[in-house]
């Protein structure tokens, strides 16, 4: 099977570097952190239970520290695994750290204002 042209190559209508692409991603990271770990520690000042396991028992251990540990864990492995990959493939590692954090985010404040 060749390939003689019939596929579409769909771009966005602004040139965007890997690079540009990266930082944007390691800001998101910064901000879905901090909103992650404060609608934590709202929600769980609610009433609210952490639902993973891993997370709770961090917090219930050390509390605040031990929420910011294990993030910065997770940014430590994203950041050590950050160069063994090609330039144009790099965004994916802040890529795979924001976007569970934003969806955790919005997941907290779901739940936050079912209980407010």
């Amino acid at each position: 099977m060749s390939s003689d042209g019939a596929y579409s190559h769909h771009r966005i209508p602004i040139d965007v570097t890997p690079a540009a692409l990266e930082r944007a991603l390691w800001a998101l990271v910064a901000l879905s952190l901090v909103g992650d770990v404060v609608t934590t520690f709202v929600g769980l000042h609610l009433g609210l239970a952490e639902s993973n396991p891993i997370a709770r028992s961090a917090i219930d251990g050390y509390g605040l520290a031990g929420m910011l540990a294990l993030k910065t864990l997770a940014v430590g492995v994203g950041l050590a695994c950050r160069p063994i990959l090609p330039d144009v493939y790099k965004p994916i590692v802040p890529a795979g750290l924001a976007i569970p954090w934003t969806i955790a985010v919005g997941i907290n404040l779901y739940m936050i204002s079912s209980v407010v």
